[in-house]
């Protein structure tokens, strides 16, 4: 019994630690979408993850490594929803209209990905150019449009000349420009973007200019 004993101690301090990681991880990527990695402080993190300043420093050992895994798990957690998406090769167009109507909806339910973002550009990719996973992280959704474009050339469906990389960037660009930007540009076009009608509307032209890109004419 006394064995047992000493055995299920350290497990349950493992399990704490992963908690309290986790929970600092969590309001981390909160306080950063919010403020900035120059305005999210130390305290407010450690404060809306109920843990103390020293828990921050003890797992991740500076605020900026703190950051840096913030996007790295934001990445993450994109690539390991796009993987789960049910891609049908057999059908290339409507597997690029899955892939286009999926990454919309991600930034439309994720918004801290654009604001997470639109922080680290400020700063020019300091943070995120210390990564060694980031890099690394692009290339599943790459791969999964370029399975698709070559299904669909070998269909005689998709030009040739499209490359799975400036697919990814028109994608990338179409939603991220108009979610990062919407506040603007309602108030320049005088509508609100994000309306359930505008954004519906979006999300069709999206579709349409991205297989009017890759289709043959």
């Amino acid at each position: 019994m006394a064995s047992d004993g000493k055995t299920k101690r350290p497990r349950a301090r493992q399990a704490r630690a992963v908690e309290t990681r986790e929970a600092i991880l969590k309001a981390a990527t909160r306080i950063f979408a919010k403020h900035g990695f120059s305005g999210g402080r130390v305290e407010q993190i450690s404060q809306l993850a109920k843990t103390h300043d020293r828990m921050i420093y003890y797992y991740f050992g500076s605020k900026e490594r703190l950051f840096i895994e913030v996007l790295e798990t934001t990445y993450q957690r994109l690539n390991d929803a796009e993987a789960a998406l049910k891609i049908d090769l057999a059908d290339p167009l409507a597997s690029l209209r899955t892939v286009v109507r999926f990454n919309w909806q991600y930034f439309l339910e994720h918004p801290e990905f654009i604001t997470l973002l639109n922080s680290e550009n400020l700063h020019q990719g300091r943070h995120v150019k210390k990564s060694t996973k980031v890099a690394q992280l692009s290339s599943p959704a790459v791969n999964v449009l370029a399975k698709i474009l070559k299904a669909g050339t070998q269909q005689g469906l998709f030009r040739k000349d499209v490359s799975a990389r400036e697919l990814y960037l028109t994608i990338a660009a179409l939603g991220y420009f108009y979610l990062s930007n919407r506040y603007t540009l309602s108030a320049f076009l005088n509508t609100e973007l994000l309306k359930k009608s505008a954004v519906k509307q979006w999300q069709a032209s999206m579709v349409d200019t991205v297989t009017r890109k890759v289709l043959v004419k």
